[in-house]
This record gives structure tokens, C-alpha cells and sequence, in this order.
């Protein structure tokens, strides 16, 4: 294919070289008119492993050359790749100048250049709905036209990590494809044939999310090391050892476990251990924010739920579930319990069903704590399904008990406060009185 690769910095440079070593036909353009020499000289502008070798092949070969000409790059090739910074703003929000500024220009070139369907697809890093509600608008108008019918636009971040980002391209963990239309997913497809690891073609907004997914959970894993590091080192603990038989745990810790956004956490273990740890950390004067913050996050994510409840208006609810998790009637710190704690503390109405728990069979601890978290759950209780429904306006789903799911009603009804995302809540989505607490 002829590929233009727009911003030669290092992922831009990086993928032209690589696109052009798979057999593409790639023009690099850039303002920077040195990096557009240094190309055509056959020398990377960026110091990056095996990079150097690939561009002097390339180049010799014909299959990459650079240019400072917008148009010219454009009328040379049937897709764009662009690949301009995005940087932060002082005030930490994401910087589109660039982006913006390349758009235009492609757009007017486009408008020029007139003529056979041209791709262009974004590479750079940017936030969900960057694309669809700023770049696009800006193409449509330079090219009198509508993606998605007279252009192909597509997001496909990238995943190529400095010093080894060559080696990163040709073996990726993962090749994303944001298609704004399937014709637009098939040109990137065919773009990248013949890579490893599997191709996921998901909607423009979902590719842009998933970079920041991917960059917020790399520092997260990175702070945590770091953070229980300095706590195993302040208890005289070898950290390293730790963590070679934490990382041994592929059943939950290295693993798909607790990574579907859902509801808040709770039960016997997770909070009483953070507590202890941080405090921990505390006595031994080891700052700890990340750790320090996940029960603050926790709870925020509980008081979201009530946040739902309160913005329906509605005044008598429904809780489906109260046990900390599925199959038991442990109610220790359950997140359930804190969520009718707090509705009960504003007055709401409130009926609980949970087929676990039963206040005749609730012994010790169990039945001490909720006698002090919520004293009048004997009268919030209901015997089944349908009492709950039968009273409730607003109903708070966190259970996936058969028994419950078989009887939420669909359209009429209570209005549906989804906390652990229903198998049907896709088709639930188009309904007014659906409300998803884990979208």
C-alpha cells in the first residue's frame, strides 16, 4: 500500500520504517526540515534500538523517502498515518493543537488532491471522543464530504515502547482498530497483515479508552511495586521475594480477576488488610498514596450507586443482594450492607432481598456487625423477588441470582440500577429506566 506517515518523532519514524521494511510504499512528512534530511539521508531522527539499519535499508531501497510537502505526501498515497504529539497542557489537560493543526492540512490537500477514497488514521494519543467530535467535523468540512462514505477515518493507537519499539511493532501484544466505518477497519487491517497477536476492531471512542487503559494501568502496577516496596523495606521484608511469589499467582494476581468494572469491593479480608497496611506504612513513616487511596476510591465508587438513586427522584427502593459477594451470607464489610446503610440514612423506603441471608441464621461476628451497621435490616427484609418489585420505584440489582435476573422486568416497571452489569444489559441500555453503574 502507499502509506503517508505524518510527524516523524518516534512513533511516527518508527512506523514508517517498519511499514516500509513489511513492503509498504511510505512517504515521512514532517515541518521539522532536519528530520525530513536526516530520512532522506538514510539516518533515523531518533536514537532507538535497530531503527538506524532499518531506515539506511529502506531508504536505499526506495520503499521510504520524507517530504515537508502536505500535498505531495498526500497525492502519493491512499492512507495517512498520523502520528503528532500530544502533550500535556499546564494544567494537565490534553494538548490537539498539533493535531488539530495536521487535520486541516490533510483535509485540504484531500479537497485538492479530489478523487479515489482516502484513509487517514490516527495514531496519536487522545481521549475518548477526540476524534469523532473534533477531528472528523475538521475533515468534513476541508473535504466537503462525509466520513465514513467519501473518506475512511480510523484510530489505531499504538503500543511501541521507546528502546525496544522497533521489536514492539513487528511482535505487538495487540493490534486495536477504531473504525469509524468497516471499509476504514479493512484498509488498517490490511495494513498491518502478516503481524502477530490478535486484531481487535472495536468503535472509534472504545480504541481511544483503551490507550489510556493500558498507560493508567502500567504506572498503577509500576506505584504499586514501588509503594510496597518501600513498606517491605521498612519491616526489614525482601521485596523482591514477595513479589516472585505474588507474580507466581496466576489464578488472581496476574490474571483477567477483578478487572470488570462493577461494583465497590468488601468482605472479611481486602479492607481490614489495607487498613492494617497502610497503617503500617504510617508508623513507619513510608508515604504510601496509592495504597492510602484505595479504600477512599471504594467508597466514592459506593456513594456513585447512590448518586443513581438520587437522580431518579424516586423515594421507595429496592436492594437485590447484601452479602459481600455471590454464594455466601458473610455481610462483613459488605459494600450491599454500607449502600442500605446510606439510603436508609435518607430516608428511603427500602426493601433488601438476598436468598443467603437470613437473620435467624446469622451468628457472631456476622450478626454483631450488622446489629451495628444497620439494626433495622429485620424490617428492610422481604421474603421474595416479588415483594421487593411490588414495592419498589427504584430497584439496585447487585446479585446475579437467577431467581432475580428471571424476574426484572423490562420497559414498565421500576427503574433498574444495574451495580454488577447484567447479561442482558446491553439490550437494557436502550431502555429509559435502566441505569448502569458499570458502563
Amino acid at each position: 500500500m502507499r502509506v503517508s506517515v505524518f510527524g516523524l518523532g518516534y512513533v511516527g519514524c518508527v512506523s514508517a520504517a517498519c511499514l516500509a521494511g513489511m513492503g509498504h510504499e511510505v512517504i515521512g512528512v514532517d515541518v521539522n526540515q532536519v528530520k525530513v534530511d536526516l530520512v532522506n539521508d538514510g539516518r533515523a531522527p531518533v536514537v532507538e534500538e535497530r531503527i538506524g539499519e532499518l531506515i539506511a535499508e529502506v531508504v536505499r531501497t526506495g520503499a521510504l523517502r520524507a517530504t515537508g510537502d502536505v500535498h505531495e505526501a498526500i497525492t502519493g498515497s491512499e492512507v495517512s498515518l498520523v502520528c503528532v504529539g500530544t502533550p500535556s497542557e499546564p494544567n494537565g489537560s490534553l494538548c490537539t493543537t498539533y493535531l488539530e493543526r495536521v487535520t486541516e492540512q490533510i483535509g485540504a490537500a484531500l479537497a485538492e488532491r479530489g478523487g479515489r477514497r482516502h484513509t487517514v488514521v490516527f495514531r496519536s494519543t487522545m481521549l475518548p471522543g477526540t476524534c469523532l467530535n473534533l477531528l472528523v467535523p475538521i475533515l468534513e468540512k476541508y473535504v466537503g464530504g462525509t466520513a465514513g462514505v467519501d473518506l475512511g477515518v480510523a484510530v489505531n493507537p499504538e503500543f511501541l515502547r521507546e528502546g525496544t519499539s522497533v521489536r514492539d511493532f513487528f511482535d505487538p501484544p495487540k493490534t486495536v482498530i477504531g473504525e469509524l466505518d468497516p471499509a476504514s477497519g479493512d484498509t488498517v487491517t490490511a495494513l498491518y497483515d502478516g503481524l502477530p497477536g490478535e486484531v481487535f476492531r472495536v468503535p472509534v471512542p472504545t480504541a481511544e479508552a483503551i490507550k489510556y487503559a493500558d498507560n493508567a494501568f502500567h504506572g498503577l502496577k509500576i506505584g504499586f511495586a514501588n509503594e510496597l516496596g518501600a513498606v517491605c523495606q521498612a519491616l526489614g521484608v525482601d521485596s523482591h521475594q514477595v513479589m516472585d511469589v505474588f507474580l507466581a499467582d496466576r489464578k488472581l494476581n496476574i490474571s483477567p480477576a477483578y478487572l470488570r468494572p462493577g461494583f465497590a469491593f468488601g468482605g472479611s479480608c481486602l479492607p481490614k488488610d489495607l487498613r492494617s497496611l497502610v497503617h503500617a506504612a504510617q508508623r513507619a513513616d513510608v508515604s504510601v498514596p496509592i495504597l492510602a487511596h484505595v479504600l477512599p476510591s471504594n467508597s466514592d465508587h459506593l456513594q456513585r450507586a447512590v448518586e443513581l438513586v438520587e437522580r431518579t427522584g424516586k423515594r421507595r427502593a429496592g436492594l437485590f443482594g447484601l452479602s459481600f459477594k455471590p454464594g455466601t451470607d458473610d455481610l462483613r464489610e459488605s459494600p450491599l450492607v454500607e449502600l442500605a446503610e446510606r439510603l436508609f440514612g435518607k430516608g428511603y423506603d427500602l426493601r433488601i432481598y438476598d436468598a443467603n441471608v437470613s437473620l435467624s441464621r446469622l451468628l457472631g461476628a456476622n450478626r454483631e456487625y450488622i446489629e451495628t451497621r444497620l439494626p433495622h435490616l429485620a424490617q428492610l427484609l422481604a421474603d421474595s423477588v416479588e415483594e421487593v418489585l411490588d414495592h419498589a420505584e427504584v430497584c439496585l440489582v447487585g446479585t446475579r441470582d437467577p431467581a432475580v435476573l428471571s424476574a426484572l422486568p423490562h420497559g414498565d416497571g421500576p427503574v433498574i440500577v444495574d451495580l454488577v452489569r447484567l447479561p442482558d444489559a446491553e439490550a437494557r441500555r436502550a431502555e429509559p429506566g435502566y441505569m448502569g453503574l458499570a458502563w
